[in-house]
């Protein structure tokens, strides 16, 4: 079953399954794909119209979407093209019976992830619908991290822990990044310097030091768990305590 994660309540872990929006107006394809989607585990919103279908897509955060390019009302490649510029990441797979080069081409610069022609085999579809999610998982991991109630948004640049924001100059950033990649592993002063700073190690230096000292002031002091420590004759760690 396609299902993703959602976060522990009371300790219990909760799942989803995860949604997929079909926009298809050949009503005997979208009841073909949607059946096979079901069967594989995923939930599935259909639409016939691609005006109703960006509206959709806009609405709610679709796990992937599948756009046939001739619809009525809009287009599926205008509706790529709004999406895309509304910011939306929705992985998109066109299945089209268009079948030209040059279409897929179009379709894939504008934004789409992949393109599927018509006539297609169901078993390849849902393998593309699973490579898309893959690399849509991979993606979100890649721009944040979490550990220990502590979020670090890569893209937005911003740090919050248990909810609460808090403000990091960039140094201090690139200091919690390094350490959270790293989390439950002590990282040597000399490393620290030469990643943050570009310097060989001077063993009379206290950039580290003072930095680790602002950044855990921001960090630890108004939580009883502390985050940041240090590892005598080592360097410093981020774990709970």
């Amino acid at each position: 079953m396609s299902c993703s994660t959602l976060a522990p309540i009371d300790g219990a872990v909760i799942f989803r399954l995860m949604n997929i929006l079909v926009i298809e107006d050949d009503a005997d394809i979208a009841a073909f794909v949607s059946h096979g989607l079901q069967r594989s585990g995923y939930a599935v919103d259909c639409a016939g119209d691609g005006r109703i279908g960006e509206q959709m897509a806009r609405s709610t955060n679709y796990d992937a979407a599948i756009v046939d390019l001739m619809l009525p009302g809009q287009d599926g490649l205008t509706i790529i093209e709004h999406l895309r510029g509304a910011k939306v990441k929705t992985p998109i797979i066109v299945l089209s019976a268009k079948r030209s080069l040059s279409d897929k081409v179009t379709c894939l610069r504008s934004g789409a992830d992949d393109y599927l022609a018509k006539p297609f085999d169901l078993g390849e579809l849902l393998a593309r619908v699973e490579a898309v999610l893959r690399r849509s998982q991979q993606t979100a991991e890649s721009e944040r991290l979490e550990n220990s109630g502590v979020t670090v948004d890569l893209v937005g640049r911003t740090v919050r822990r248990d909810g609460q924001r808090i403000d990091l100059p960039p140094r201090e950033f690139a200091l919690l990044e390094l350490l959270m990649r790293n989390a439950g592993s002590p990282l040597a002063k000399s490393y620290l310097l030469e990643r943050l700073w570009d310097y060989s190690f001077d063993p009379q230096t206290n950039l580290v030091d003072v930095l680790v000292c602002r950044l855990r002031n921001r960090m630890d002091r108004d939580f009883v768990v502390k985050l940041i420590h240090t590892v005598r004759a080592i360097g410093y760690v981020f774990r709970p305590s």
